[in-house]
């Protein structure tokens, strides 16, 4: 008997490569391998016009975006920040000598609770950096007046949040900047990569200036910048995927109700059911094991994991936990209940576009036979 093939968390799509071949044809013809070729200024025309932003510059990762986003508005001192994320939200921040400082999360969104903000605001904040969690908005109005109120930044880590639109169109448009990430495993990606949303045209010129070394021209470099481009296959990928996304996301909801049709009578598991968004792209099922069910979440994650089922326990555990974050002076674990209590019990359940019916189901049946 064949055994069972595994099945991951988030497997990527993949373009067919029949679609492929002629855009690596044109680069091998061109010769022109990075450095904004003609993908990549088509693909960032292509993005701003798909996910109704002005302007975006396109990066090698999200990580990279991340830590050009915050040298490029001058962010120093401390980061008001979520401790349920992954692990490049703070670094980035300690990547530019800044100090993050953990508030804890909304336990029906999961993302950063406003109402904890400004309780931890001293004379050294200069930025909030909120993350919208498996791609649901943030209160994005509570955390701009707050800003306005403090004259603070706001930089979005909008990793999950590819094509998502809250109360008043693309999320992206909310802070100074919003960050993506374009992840082999993301919604939407172009193998590796990412992209940093400007709102206006002088500060996408400086972010573009910051990832390619800091150069004006061919002989002056004006700021100490980095290497953050996107290469012209990755722009390529970029360009092929948003031809299939809109159908992606159709069969990322499919999956979506499919499980919540299928786990809502079993003990002891509860789906996340935040407000959903005025569209969404599907692109995590995190489901939290309570503490009435027979097993504790990390039972049933390697239980699932022993069957070729690779969940994964996104977020934990909390960033704030790892060495690097051990000097920080605040008292996290009376200041980070609800985010503590997140992580013992989520996990993420594979979710993508081919999931079949037969997996799916094989997933949610041994669920139901260790949960009861």
């Amino acid at each position: 008997m064949m055994p069972e093939k595994p099945i991951f968390v988030n497997q990527p799509s993949l373009p067919p490569l029949e679609e492929l071949l002629p855009y690596l044809k044109q680069i091998w013809e061109s010769k022109v391998l990075t450095n904004s070729g003609a993908y990549h200024r088509q693909l960032e025309e292509a993005l701003c016009s798909y996910l109704g932003v002005p302007y975006i510059s396109l990066f090698s990762n999200g990580t990279i975006a991340l830590i050009t986003a915050l040298k490029a508005l001058n962010i120093s001192g401390e980061v008001i920040t979520t401790p349920y994320s992954f692990v490049a939200t703070a670094h980035s921040l300690l990547w530019n000598n800044i100090t993050p400082v953990f508030v804890d999360i909304d336990p029906i969104t999961l993302n950063i609770d406003p109402g904890r903000v400004e309780a931890v605001i001293t004379p050294e904040t200069m930025a909030i950096m909120p993350v919208h969690v498996y791609g649901h908005p943030c209160d994005v109005d509570a955390i701009g007046t707050i800003a306005e109120r403090h004259n603070l930044k706001v930089i979005y880590d909008a990793a999950h949040a590819f094509g998502v639109h809250c109360h008043c169109g693309s999320v992206l448009n909310h802070g100074d900047l919003s960050v993506l990430s374009f992840h082999a495993t993301k919604v939407y990606n172009t193998f590796e990569g990412g992209a940093i949303v400007s709102p206006n045209a002088a500060i996408k010129y400086d972010i573009d200036r910051l990832k390619n070394f800091g150069f004006e021209n061919e002989v002056s470099v004006t700021k100490a910048g980095i290497n953050g481009k996107m290469s012209e296959f990755s722009a390529a990928v970029g360009l092929l995927q948003l031809q299939h996304i809109d159908e992606q996301i159709r069969k990322r909801q499919v999956v979506d109700a499919s499980y919540r049709e299928l786990l809502k009578d079993i003990p002891g598991i509860r789906c996340h059911e935040p407000p959903m968004p005025q569209k969404s792209n599907y692109g995590y099922f995190p489901i939290f094991v309570e503490d009435e069910n027979r097993l504790t979440r990390d039972h049933l994650y390697e239980s699932l994991k022993a069957s070729g089922i690779n969940a994964r326990r996104y977020f934990y555990p909390l960033v704030n936990s790892f060495p690097m974050y051990n000097d920080l002076e605040l008292d996290y674990t009376e200041n980070l209940r609800v985010a503590s209590d997140v992580a013992r019990k989520v996990l993420c359940l594979p979710i993508y576009p081919e999931l079949n019916d037969v997996d799916q189901s094989r997933i949610v049946n041994l669920i139901r036979k260790e949960s009861i």
